[in-house]
């Protein structure tokens, strides 16, 4: 592939397509590229069968968001990941809301708040978030474009909000999806959802009690424990996740 696949990389770069180019680093065809998208091939490696490997290396890594090198018998061949920057979807705009949209769009996430009351999710309280959904969680999963890249917190501690929040993010492909509250709640929850047909391995997606076990009951110190375990899951890391404990959660009733 000529230099002109930068060119196209660029473009599907600016055009928020998730894209991978591969180029060959060592051995036979040394800087030869190709283009991979999840739905698309450019170029090629000159070898049909190096190519099908690399296609699906290329589409896992793409899907972990880390760029690998890897080698394919005689040749080595760079994934260089270009995914969409990450979406923070928040159900609820609560206190906690307020700071961890502020530090997750520190770290170059794009932040939507999703709460029916108008008092509360307004743009004084939240001046910078890319998005503000002014509705219930039925209707705004309407409006959401939710995939690998998107992470979904529901903070809301209100029953008529979250139970219909959860459902309906664990029925989308996002990575994450944690809830507020005690071990206790949680755990009335998941009987809840298995009540409702909901399948083991989706219930075993949510991630509740949410965050990482630092003991902090500020919004900001909450905040932090719950950017904690999604950067920890982001970047394949283990932390010491509240939904894998035991005990009582501090500042959090039960």
């Amino acid at each position: 592939m000529s230099d002109a696949s930068f060119g196209r990389l660029r473009q599907l770069v600016t055009d928020q397509v998730p894209v991978v180019m591969t180029t060959i680093v060592e051995g036979e065809g040394l800087g030869t590229r190709m283009i991979v998208t999840f739905d698309d091939v450019e170029g090629s490696l000159g070898n049909p069968k190096l190519d099908a490997q690399v296609v699906q290396d290329a589409r896992a890594t793409l899907d972990a968001e880390v760029s690998v090198t890897r080698q394919y018998g005689e040749q080595r061949v760079f994934l260089d990941v270009y995914p969409l920057p990450p979406e923070l979807i928040l159900f609820g705009a609560v206190h906690l809301s307020q700071a961890l949209s502020r530090f997750a769009q520190a770290l170059g996430f794009r932040v939507t708040i999703v709460d029916a009351r108008r008092a509360l999710a307004t743009r004084e309280r939240f001046p910078n978030v890319e998005r503000i959904i002014m509705k219930w969680p039925e209707e705004a999963f309407g409006e959401l474009e939710i995939g690998r890249n998107t992470w979904i917190a529901i903070l809301t501690h209100d029953s008529k909000f979250d139970e219909p929040a959860i459902m309906g993010a664990l029925k989308t492909p996002a990575r994450y999806v944690g809830a507020i509250g005690s071990r206790k709640v949680n755990a009335e929850r998941r009987e809840w959802l298995r009540q409702e047909g909901v399948r083991e391995e989706d219930i075993a997606r949510l991630r509740a009690p949410i965050g990482l076990d630092l003991g902090g009951q500020a919004p900001e110190e909450m905040a932090i424990a719950i950017l904690g375990e999604i950067l920890a899951l982001r970047n394949q890391r283990e932390g010491g996740f509240l939904v894998h404990g035991s005990g009582n959660i501090r500042g959090v009733p039960e």
